[in-house]
C-alpha cells in the first residue's frame, strides 16, 4: 500500500492495534483508521479480572499505548463507532450512523462477546458479564467488603474473578457444571490445584452443579441451583464463555468455518480483507492446519503478521498459542494447540509443577506454575511436534 491509500481496521482491541503498530513499524505509508465500538482507546483486558478488579490499579494503567502514540504515528482512532456492514465490491465499510469509510485494505478485528447461558432470568441486564472496562468497573463498584456475589462458570474468567472478589472482602460462591475446575482442558491434577487455590481464598465452590434460574429478590438476587438450593447474592457474574463476533464477516460473504477462514498471513477469502484475533480460523504453519484461539498474545501476533504483510513485508503465523492466567497470586502459564490431548505427564515440584500434554504420541502442550524456565523452553518443542513426553 502506498501513500494516499487507506487501511481501515475494524475493532479497537489488541489485534487491531497490533496491526496498526506493525504496519507503521514496517514502513507502511497509507492512511490508517481504527474504528472502535468502545469509548476508550485500546487497553489491556487481562487486568480486568485481576489487579484492576481488586482496586490495586486504576484506569490510567490500562491503555496499551500512550495517547500521543496515535497522532505521532498517523493513526486516526475513531471511538464509539460501530461498523454495521462491509461491502467487498465497493471496498467500503459503513457505520450504524451511516458514515462510510473506503479502504484499499481492511482488517476485521471484531473480537468476541460474552455468552449468557439459557436459563430463566439470565437476560437481566443487571447480571454482569466480563469483557470490557465498563464490565469490570461496574463489578468493582458493586462488590466489596461484606457483599455477596455469585460467579457462574469455572473457566479462567470465572476463577480469576472469583478469587479477586474474595480478596476484596466479598463472600463469593462459584457455581459450575464442572466437577473439578478445568479438568477437561488441563487435567484433574491441575484442576485439583485450582480448586484448592480457590478454597484457600475463601471461595465457596458448588461444583458439578447446574444453574436453574435467577430471580430478583430483596434488592438482590436468588440464584437457584440443582438440588433445590437458592443462593442469595447482591451481584451475579457470568463467566460462561465467549463467542466470536462474526456478523460483519458473514454479511460480507467471507468464507467461515467456526471463524473467518484465513491463510497464515491473515488473508481471508476476499482480496484486500484480512481477519485477526478471536474471529479468525487461520492456518498455522507449525500446526499444519487451521487453528482458532481466543488468547491475548495470539491476538497481538495475528496483528503483527497482518500489519507486516499489508506493509509489504513477509510474515506468517507459526507460533503455538499460549496464555497466562493469574488466580489470586497463583499464575499458570500455558502453550498448547487447540485440539485437546489424550495423555499427560504431571511433574510435582512442591511449590511448583509442570505438565506436558500429548496427543497421538506428539507433544501438544506445556503448562507451568512457578517454573518459568520450563514454560519459556516449552513452545519450541510443541511447534516442532516433538514426541511426547519430549
Amino acid at each position: 500500500m502506498n501513500r494516499g491509500e487507506r487501511l481501515v481496521i475494524v475493532g479497537g482491541g489488541p489485534a487491531g492495534l497490533a496491526t496498526a503498530r506493525a504496519y507503521r513499524n514496517n514502513g507502511g505509508l497509507a492512511g490508517v483508521t481504527i474504528l472502535s465500538a468502545e469509548p476508550y482507546a485500546p487497553y489491556n483486558r487481562p487486568p480486568l479480572t485481576k489487579d484492576f478488579l481488586r482496586g490495586e490499579s486504576g484506569r490510567e494503567s490500562l491503555p496499551i499505548e500512550a495517547g500521543a502514540w496515535y497522532a505521532d504515528n498517523g493513526v486516526e482512532l475513531r471511538l464509539s463507532t460501530a461498523v454495521e456492514s462491509l461491502d467487498r465490491e465497493r471496498a467500503v465499510v459503513e457505520t450504524d450512523a451511516g458514515e462510510q469509510f473506503s479502504f484499499d485494505a481492511c482488517v476485521l478485528a471484531t473480537g468476541s462477546e460474552p455468552v449468557r447461558i439459557p436459563v430463566p432470568g439470565a437476560d437481566d441486564p443487571e447480571i454482569l458479564v466480563m469483557r470490557t472496562l465498563e464490565n469490570s468497573a461496574r463489578l468493582r463498584g458493586r462488590v466489596g467488603e461484606g457483599d455477596r456475589a455469585v460467579v457462574v462458570g469455572s473457566g479462567f474468567i470465572g476463577c480469576e474473578a472469583a478469587a479477586s472478589l474474595s480478596l476484596r472482602g466479598a463472600s463469593v460462591t462459584l457455581v459450575s457444571l464442572e466437577e473439578v475446575p478445568q479438568a477437561e482442558r488441563l487435567g484433574g491434577e491441575v484442576g485439583g490445584r485450582i480448586k484448592g487455590w480457590l478454597e484457600g481464598y475463601g471461595v465457596d465452590l458448588r461444583l458439578g452443579t447446574g444453574l436453574e434460574g435467577i430471580e430478583r429478590r430483596n434488592g438482590g438476587y436468588s440464584v437457584a441451583v440443582e438440588g433445590g438450593e437458592a443462593i442469595p447474592a447482591g451481584t451475579v457474574l457470568f463467566g460462561t464463555g465467549v463467542k466470536p463476533r462474526l456478523e460483519l464477516a458473514e454479511g460480507a460473504g467471507l468464507e467461515l468455518d467456526g471463524g473467518v477462514v484465513a491463510d497464515s498471513s491473515m488473508r481471508t477469502s476476499a482480496p484486500g480483507v484480512f481477519a485477526v484475533g478471536d474471529i479468525v480460523s487461520a492456518y498455522n504453519e507449525s500446526a499444519g492446519r487451521h487453528v482458532s484461539v481466543e488468547h491475548w498474545g495470539d491476538a497481538l501476533e495475528h496483528g503483527r503478521v497482518a500489519g507486516t504483510v499489508i506493509a509489504g513485508g513477509e510474515a506468517a503465523w507459526g507460533m503455538a498459542p499460549g496464555f497466562w492466567s493469574t488466580i489470586g497470586e497463583r499464575t499458570l502459564k500455558y502453550w498448547a494447540w487447540d485440539g485437546g490431548w489424550d495423555e499427560l505427564a504431571f511433574e510435582d515440584r512442591g511449590d511448583s509443577f509442570v505438565v506436558r500434554y500429548g496427543k497421538d504420541g506428539v507433544l501438544v502442550g506445556v503448562l507451568a506454575h512457578g517454573a518459568d524456565e520450563d514454560y519459556e523452553n516449552g513452545r519450541a518443542p510443541i511447534e516442532r511436534g516433538d514426541p511426547f513426553p519430549g
